[in-house]
């Protein structure tokens, strides 16, 4: 008995051993099969990136580029091909890489990089101005003269300049939280206004009169005021793509609530906030808000001197100036008139005053209340002028 149990025993661990080494090597085999995919699977992906790569950067040298292209990278073919949203002006660059049978692709979005997506631009810094301790410029920032730094002014978004950076002493450091970078050139355009006017006339409005023209935005509705004639139009009538340009006009006076997305351009005439201009739905209470404004004048924006303007004025939107500044009017000898609360951007020429100082104390005009509206990263007014080149929206692995 004691012989026939012991077979057993062994026979046993014998069978037990057999499938331990079996299941070892099926562990192996798909090990080394596993890694032999993840290998081939990892080499096409890192082969699609490149591609995709290369074709932003050929794009990044030459916005109009659509030829797209086919490369060996290292044993991988690589096909890109460039796909144009004339509707939308949207640019999408799609890498396919095949390597050994395995298959992968990347696809990227990129739309025309806008003015607006500044929460401040400006060429020059108006000589003798300086950034200190308490400004604070939220969203990305550029100037193409020096970045002059007094106390400890912070920036919350990308910060660059062209002509590198001035401190008033030695003490003098400025918070950079989203980096500096000098020697960049980004020039206006000459022309940004005029592509506007394009815009407007695919299917927007023109408005041709040499008279001060009044536009007031009543939510669902607009009224144009020229001369002794007000007509008011339902907003989505007047121009369907929102872009609204005022031709060869003395001045523009503009206020109200805007509804939905518009850009109001004035290619002669300064355009004139005359009271608060604001969004019917605040962005900051509600993220889904598709309430958008451009301002895009040829030469100046002002803040009128009235008396609605005497105690605080509230601005949502993005300023454009190009060849002048935002300002405002009278801003040396008009009464102290309270704070402005600007959701958006400021993109000028020079630098404008908007009031004078005494030590820590306003002497006459506004003090500034600046907030950027984070949804002009990957957004835009209609017809807003571009820098000419595009940014990145949406990078798909």
């Amino acid at each position: 008995m004691v012989g026939k149990a012991t077979l057993f025993i062994v026979a046993g661990f014998s069978l037990i051993f057999l499938i331990v080494e079996y299941n070892m090597g099926n562990v192996s085999t798909r090990a080394v099969s596993n890694f032999a995919d993840y290998y081939l699977n990892n080499y096409a992906h890192e082969a699609a990136v490149s591609g995709a790569n290369f074709a932003a950067n050929e794009v990044f040298f030459d916005p109009s580029w659509k030829k797209g292209f086919t490369m060996d990278i290292n044993g991988a073919n690589v096909e890109v091909t460039v796909t144009n949203d004339v509707f939308k002006q949207t640019k999408t660059l799609t890498s396919v890489a095949e390597y050994n049978g395995v298959e992968d692709t990347v696809e990227v979005v990129l739309t025309p990089s806008k003015f607006s997506k500044f929460a401040y631009y400006s060429r020059d810094e108006g000589g003798n101005i300086w950034w200190m301790d308490k400004d604070t410029v939220w969203g990305p920032f550029h100037t193409q003269d020096k970045l002059r730094i007094a106390g400890h002014p912070t920036f919350y978004g990308k910060v660059s300049s062209l002509m590198g950076m001035e401190k008033y002493d030695k003490s003098s450091s400025a918070n950079f939280y989203g980096g500096y970078e000098s020697g960049v050139n980004l020039p206006m355009p000459a022309n940004g206004v005029d592509d506007v006017k394009a815009e407007a006339l695919k299917d927007g409005v023109v408005i041709n009169k040499k008279d001060n023209i009044y536009v007031t935005f009543n939510s669902d509705s607009v009224t144009i005021k020229i001369g002794k004639s007000e007509t008011t139009y339902l907003a989505s009538a007047l121009a369907p793509n929102g872009v609204i340009y005022i031709e060869n006009a003395k001045s523009v006076r503009l206020q109200g609530t805007v509804k939905g997305s518009y850009t109001v351009a004035s290619n002669k005439g300064d355009i004139y906030l005359d009271d608060d201009i604001v969004y019917n739905t605040d962005p900051r209470n509600n993220p889904n808000s598709t309430d958008m404004l451009g301002i895009v004048s040829k030469n100046n924006v002002w803040i009128t001197n009235n008396t609605a303007n005497n105690k605080d004025i509230n601005i949502d939107a993005s300023i454009y100036c190009e060849t002048g500044s935002f300002g405002a009017e009278d801003y040396s000898s008009r009464p102290v008139s309270g704070t402005i609360n600007l959701l958006g951007g400021i993109i000028q020429d020079t630098r404008g005053p908007v009031g004078t100082f005494s030590g820590s104390k306003i002497s006459s005009g506004f003090s500034k209340n600046y907030k950027y509206d984070d949804r002009l990263l990957v957004a835009y007014p209609p017809g807003y002028p571009g820098t000419g080149g595009f940014e990145v929206v949406s990078w798909y692995e």
